[in-house]
């Protein structure tokens, strides 16, 4: 049994690494549809039919352009950092929920979509993707690049700050349900969607989704490589593969938020009237992902003071004050 064990966590470790590898560069493809959509354009149309094996093309070039390592950077902090920020956001996805249990076809073989399944699963996952902010942190630092720096600064400044928001926000929905656990969190909701965690704390939900665009360094929170200001901050001496493993981490990082909204205040994968819980709960990340390409294309982007008056005098009071009348309620 234990051999057995061994042998299906590994399955799903390589299941979730190549899946969620794939989706991060076919949601590239994706995002420059939407956006050409949004501004009247037609995106990527000339490598393959409506240009969707631009994702292949893209990924060809990443893996045979030239590795440049810069020659007064750090370098063995320089080439860990990308792996840094990719190892980070999969292993967040470990504990991680993504379907109902299922059993095999033509066999009795229960299958639970999860690698890790720990009590403390919020927590955990908030605490490594945390983590990986020492990835652009690093790597800004060590490539001797004053742009670099510039992005690495900013990458404190906007990350810790919005861990702490990220946090608070999700404080008040583990007190309703009384556990860390995300399988806990979602049996919570079963009962259709009058039973979501989002109808008691909307305020909570939106704070969450504003935290997870400025940790995931997604527009208009991208102040860590904003392009107008520090070319491309942390990421300007990167080229190849390790860039991509940059833009793998953060679009990985996208789905692991989309999944913890999904699961804590939407639902999960309970069923939806009809509509089954797995196929509910990919509708409810595919929603999310677009509401992500659909922020970008509405808004601009913020200067860093802004984002910081945004933090700590707005969104910070708000997640204290939901907190105290959460409990005032509960009580």
């Amino acid at each position: 049994m234990e051999s057995a064990y061994i042998i299906e966590t590994i399955v799903k470790i390589i299941v979730i690494l190549t899946v969620f590898s794939a989706l991060a560069g076919f949601t590239t493809y994706i995002e420059r549809k939407v956006l050409a959509f949004m501004q009247r354009r037609l995106g990527p149309m000339h490598v393959g039919p409506y240009g969707i094996l631009q994702v292949l093309a893209d990924g060809i070039k990443l893996f045979t352009k030239e590795d440049i390592v810069p020659q007064n950077s750090v370098k063995p902090i320089f080439k860990i950092a990308p792996v840094f920020a990719a190892a980070t956001a999969f292993i967040a996805m470990s504990a991680v929920p993504f379907l109902p249990e299922f059993t095999l076809p033509f066999t009795d073989y229960v299958v639970h979509p999860i690698v890790s399944d720990v009590n403390i699963g919020v927590l955990f996952v908030v605490g490594v993707m945390a983590v990986g902010m020492y990835a652009p942190l690093l790597g800004g630092m060590a490539s001797h690049n004053k742009w670099s720096l510039l992005g690495a600064a900013r990458t404190v400044i906007q990350m810790l700050s919005f861990e702490v928001v990220t946090g608070l926000s999700l404080i008040a929905p583990l007190m309703m349900v009384g556990s860390l656990s995300l399988i806990d969190i979602n049996n919570y909701q079963q009962g259709g969607i009058s039973h979501w965690i989002l109808w008691a704390q909307p305020v909570a939900f939106i704070l969450y989704l504003i935290s997870g665009y400025a940790e995931t360094n997604r527009t208009p929170f991208d102040l860590l490589e904003h392009e107008a200001e520090v070319v491309t901050g942390y990421a300007t001496e990167y080229s190849g593969m390790r860039w991509g493993l940059f833009a793998i981490g953060e679009y990985a990082n996208m789905f692991t938020v989309a999944f913890i909204a999904s699961l804590v205040f939407l639902g999960g994968f309970n069923p939806m009237g009809f509509i089954p819980g797995g196929l509910a709960i990919l509708l409810k990340v595919g929603f999310l992902i677009f509401l992500f390409l659909w922020v970008r294309a509405a808004w601009p982007h913020v200067r860093p003071d802004q984002l910081m008056w945004l933090c700590w005098k707005v969104l910070m009071p708000l997640a204290v004050v939901n907190i105290l009348i959460t409990g005032i309620v509960l009580i």
